[in-house]
């Protein structure tokens, strides 16, 4: 539940495989330096960044990069995303649902925890908030008919999560 810009800064020296938790810094606390907070995996997201970690680059510090073309210096360049405005059309394009933002994840995930009673606090704290307030504008932006539909995906998650839409649609 980082931020995207968290996201994008990532780097292996912030992925701690064997304590299983990562290091996600933000700029949105008073000063605007980098300020980290220290969050667990799920066991999803820790069987991911095994497997990135077995295949990856290690010339490469970020977790997530590309190379890209530079029109300021005009050559070819490599580093890690600053904004990825095309994944989440793509993937919501291929999920054959309306488009959102990465950020509405956020979002979710804080009525999720609140919903199985995670404290507003430990929310908080893994959200990055400075502001208790914060948290809880989070967690009064989803209705009701939202937080049904977040169950019926975490019902479907749970039945599967090897296949693929492509191969339902094959089978029907």
């Amino acid at each position: 539940m980082g931020r995207m810009s968290e996201i994008n800064r990532l780097t292996w020296d912030d992925v701690n495989l064997e304590g299983s938790y990562l290091v996600l810094y933000t700029r949105k606390k008073k000063g605007g330096h980098l300020t980290p907070r220290r969050i667990p995996m799920t066991q999803r997201l820790f069987e991911i960044l095994c497997r990135r970690y077995a295949h990856r680059d290690p010339g490469k510090p970020w977790v997530f990069w590309h190379r890209y073309w530079s029109g300021r210096t005009r050559e070819s360049q490599q580093g890690p995303y600053r904004d990825r405005p095309k994944v989440m059309k793509t993937l919501c394009r291929q999920a054959g649902i309306r488009y959102f933002r990465f950020h509405a994840f956020r979002h979710a995930g804080a009525s999720l925890m609140e919903n199985h009673n995670v404290s507003i606090g430990t929310i908080q704290r893994i959200l990055g908030h400075e502001s208790r307030i914060t948290t809880e504008i989070y967690l009064q932006s989803l209705g009701e008919s939202e937080r049904a539909a977040i169950q019926i995906s975490d019902q479907l998650n749970e039945k599967s999560h090897t296949t693929s839409r492509r191969n339902q649609r094959q089978l029907a």
